[in-house]
């Protein structure tokens, strides 16, 4: 349950309101925006996602940034986000659970779960191994778009941000992270 209220989109005000009204009118309106729009310059802030994501999906392909926000968003243990991209890889015909990676998309997966778990660790040798595939301009885009990543789960686990209708039958999918346990 979300630690915050929501606003009804009546209550939303000026900027707010004019970019709640065409979020609905794309049917667009999440959970997580409605918490965003309660401060707008919030809500510009994240949007940002979106852009980088783009940026991703050009340097990487659809089902690698796909992969590499899933494995960001299940090894910070955010439900929210981990159910929106369980249900993407579901999409591209991919087990959630079991799914065979490329070299590159395992290099990806790998550098999400350091840039959760330890960003002052990612280590040289899997950047080396990145660039076998990717430019430095290419993983400043990948790294942008992880370090997003991560916020967005950041701030969707510390609100508590409720899981939208869509996902909740996805609940079951969801393995929650195990790592943290013995840190201190």
């Amino acid at each position: 349950m979300a630690r915050v209220n929501l606003k009804s989109a009546d209550e939303l005000t000026g900027d707010a309101r004019a970019a709640y009204e065409k979020l609905n009118a794309a049917g667009k309106v999440t959970n997580m925006k409605l918490v965003m729009l309660q401060d707008y310059g919030t809500y510009k802030a994240f949007m940002g996602w979106y852009d980088s994501w783009e940026s991703l999906e050009k340097v990487v392909g659809l089902r690698a940034a796909t992969i590499y926000a899933h494995s960001i968003s299940t090894t910070n243990g955010c439900l929210l986000c981990s159910l929106f991209f369980i249900s993407d890889l579901r999409e591209l015909g991919l087990d959630p659970n079991n799914f065979e990676t490329s070299e590159n998309e395992r290099l990806l997966q790998q550098l999400g779960q350091q840039i959760v778990k330890d960003p002052t660790k990612v280590s040289d040798g899997l950047l080396d191994d990145l660039r076998k595939f990717y430019s430095d301009e290419e993983i400043i885009v990948i790294v942008g778009f992880g370090t997003q990543m991560q916020a967005t789960n950041n701030f969707n686990s510390v609100l508590g941000v409720d899981v939208d209708e869509r996902l909740l039958p996805l609940k079951d999918n969801f393995k929650p992270v195990t790592w943290r346990q013995n840190i201190k």
